[in-house]
């Protein structure tokens, strides 16, 4: 008899445990109280904007037009937050006239028109960095696709 004892007074500690795990919901997580406390610095920005520079190559070498497009997209939005940081008109003086002839190559999916266009955004980009005191930044078509976990092909 005590041996059953024990291990219904065992079962009904456990129970307790148990009971008492299951009423006790997680903690939720604080809401940050500044939403705008993080900002990227520039080198983080221009960091993803390299990635989609490289990205943009490969897709456009690769006849790959809607990725092209769509990374177009992305490095215009990264401009964006770069002119956001920098102010002025810098930004759209050095690869605004490159980025609408890229996109217009893409449009019009034409293999020739985008590798000129790119070599124009890149020599954009490496101008912009003379102008920023940054000449050693120098910016050119990819050799290497660093990305083997995406297919760039259509």
């Amino acid at each position: 008899m005590r041996p059953l004892v024990a291990a219904l007074a065992t079962a009904a500690v456990f129970a307790t445990f148990a009971a008492s795990a299951q009423d006790k919901a997680p903690a939720p997580v604080p809401a940050p109280q500044d939403k705008e406390a993080y900002r990227p610095g520039l080198g983080e920005i221009m960091a993803l904007q390299q990635m989609r520079h490289i990205k943009l190559w490969f897709a456009g070498h690769d006849g790959n037009w809607p990725l092209a497009d769509y990374e177009i997209g992305e490095l215009k939005e990264g401009f964006d937050d770069v002119t956001e940081q920098l102010g002025g008109d810098i930004v759209e003086q050095h690869v605004g006239g490159p980025l609408v002839d890229l996109q217009r190559a893409v449009d019009g999916k034409n293999g020739a028109a985008f590798a000129a266009a790119f070599d124009s955004l890149s020599a954009g980009c490496n101008a912009c960095h003379h102008t920023l005191d940054h000449p050693f930044i120098v910016i050119q078509r990819p050799i290497v696709l660093p990305y083997s976990n995406q297919v760039f092909t259509p």
